[in-house]
């Protein structure tokens, strides 16, 4: 797993049609049917012959998600060429890709570090590792799981919260809408790279757009140690 991998990826061109999301880059094309998304997922396999791992590809009567890698820290060079290959395919059915469309949610289920209890999670679950602090449905229908470490003095307050990851593009449409169906903001410290979302009963959601590339503004150094995704 690579941090360099994935930058590398956001800093390169011919990709725009991708979002990096928690789960890797993730481009939605549409389509006008199912049998219009059927046949652009067979060229699209075609397209990604040899690749490995495959690509994960969901269809629906809208059109076709493709999901590049189960992880952010999972992507590389290799992934570049093969994102461009499958743009191409989809320029040349038809199909534009709908960057508004592509969003990943996540489980994050805190703990602290000793009572980290991965093993449960993926049994009861059914689902598989893809990292030493995660769980993946191997379909791909479910939200992945991640196992959030606190720190052992720290108090818990929440046992779970839900994490969403979008295109940092649609990020300020997505909180828009948010806000107007009766969320309220509880933290923008770190904004644009995430916010803190509750609904009216105090449940949190983490709304980000980091692993899309969405940085914040520098503050001066302080002895201040670095912000938490904890909520």
């Amino acid at each position: 797993m690579s941090e360099a991998g994935w930058r590398q990826f956001l800093a390169a061109e011919g990709v725009e049609d991708w979002v990096v999301l928690h789960g890797g880059a993730t481009a939605f094309f549409r389509c006008s049917t199912l049998a219009d998304a059927e046949a652009l997922a067979a060229r699209v396999a075609e397209a990604a012959r040899g690749a490995s791992p495959q690509p994960l590809l969901t269809l629906t009567e809208t059109g076709v998600a493709v999901r590049l890698t189960r992880g952010v820290w999972l992507l590389d060079e290799e992934h570049i060429e093969l994102a461009r290959a499958v743009s191409s395919v989809a320029r040349a059915h038809g199909a534009p890709a709908d960057r508004s469309r592509v969003r990943e949610v996540q489980v994050a289920v805190s703990a602290r570090p000793a009572d980290v209890d991965l093993a449960f999670w993926r049994t009861v679950l059914g689902y598989a590792p893809c990292a030493d602090d995660n769980a993946v449905d191997p379909l791909g229908f479910g939200s992945t799981v991640w196992m959030q470490e606190l720190d052992a003095e720290r108090e818990l307050r929440h046992a779970m919260h839900i994490d969403v990851s979008v295109a940092k593009d649609h990020i300020e449409e997505f909180l828009a809408a948010a806000l107007a169906a009766g969320g309220r903001i509880v933290e923008d410290g770190d904004a644009p790279e995430y916010w803190i979302l509750a609904d009216s009963a105090g449940n949190k959601v983490c709304v980000c757009a980091w692993p899309d590339g969405a940085t914040r503004t520098p503050t001066p150094s302080t002895d201040e140690p670095a912000p938490r995704l904890d909520v």
